[in-house]
């Protein structure tokens, strides 16, 4: 190996990605699940954005949130999933600096706006049981459109910060990063400087945006239930708060992952790497395949589109 791994360097030219440190000889069939589950996230949100753009029925603020969300976990998952697999199986280990910037922006400005996209479900939700004549006229397109754009500028302008401040560092003990992709505090452990400014700002970040949307959300879900249990009817509560069901199922599957692999990587030193690296993955890999199987099992429209899809033969 080149002396580069050792040599002070402002921007390495590239990084070396390791995949999941310590478990390489299982690399192969760890790949088999993961490449599973990324095919089934591929094809589960293509589906849904199909469903929806050809359904008119569908053209509604709670499915346009739902293509958001699609689009989102396409764009996360392809943005680790196949340098993970190539690595897994063509031991391509190397990345361009640029490309490794590229890569951590990509993950945490989507990141971000995929949990700003459930608080704007968590809303739509609301709205629709709490004030049900009012959600057409308060959830207008253009309404809509003002939430997605707001969503992506938020997003795009938290994780803006990333790469500038990781490429202003020095890079002197090694290229070699411990992950099977750039996440920020990966790199940036790798920097021979203080990096106290990186670390506040990733939690600054966390808990600014998981912090914030989850309180969002528990607003909405606390006048939703008010609203719920007003109704006079148990079966009458069970359908109504049975709409939320997909919602719940979404959000618990995006933010316990990501809340526990954060904090472990920042507070947990005694936590093996291999097991930190696979919980990671999990919240890579598992929101963006649960995703379109939540809502297309719970949502009737969906189903119904589905079933007809799957069932109409020419005359």
């Amino acid at each position: 190996m080149s002396d580069s791994n050792t040599t002070d360097f402002r921007n390495p030219s590239t990084f070396i990605l390791l995949g999941i440190p310590g478990l390489e000889a299982a690399h192969i069939w760890i790949s088999i699940p993961f490449c599973a589950m990324y095919t089934i996230a591929i094809l589960g949100n293509f589906t849904i954005l199909f469903i929806i753009k050809t359904e008119p029925s569908l053209h509604e603020p709670m499915f346009y949130f739902l293509c958001m969300l699609a689009i989102t976990d396409l764009v996360m998952s392809t943005s680790t999933v196949p340098k993970m697999l190539s690595i897994f199986w063509f031991n391509s280990r190397e990345i361009s600096f640029s490309a490794c910037l590229t890569q951590m922006y990509f993950v945490h400005s989507f990141s971000a706006m995929e949990s700003g996209i459930l608080v704007a479900m968590a809303f739509d939700r609301y709205v629709a049981i709490c004030h049900p004549l009012r959600h057409s006229m308060i959830l207008k397109n253009s309404a809509v459109a003002k939430i997605g754009l707001a969503m992506v500028l938020h997003s795009c302008m938290l994780a803006l910060p990333y790469p500038f401040l990781v490429r202003r560092y020095p890079y002197c003990r090694t290229n070699i990063i411990p992950h099977f992709y750039c996440g920020h505090i990966a790199v940036v452990k790798l920097a021979c400087a203080d990096i106290r400014i990186n670390s506040y700002y990733g939690l600054f970040n966390l808990f600014s945006v998981i912090g914030v949307d989850v309180f969002f959300i528990a607003v909405s879900y606390t006048l939703i239930l008010r609203a719920v249990f007003r109704l006079p009817t148990k079966d009458a509560r069970l359908k109504t708060f049975g709409t939320c069901i997909s919602h719940l199922c979404a959000i618990s599957v995006l933010y316990i992952p990501d809340l526990f692999s954060s904090l472990i990587q920042r507070f947990g030193d005694n936590v093996p790497l291999h097991f930190l690296i696979l919980i990671t993955s999990v919240y890579q890999l598992v929101p963006p395949m649960i995703h379109p199987i939540i809502y297309g099992m719970r949502t009737k429209q969906i189903r119904d589109r589905l079933h007809r899809l799957f069932t109409h033969k020419d005359d």
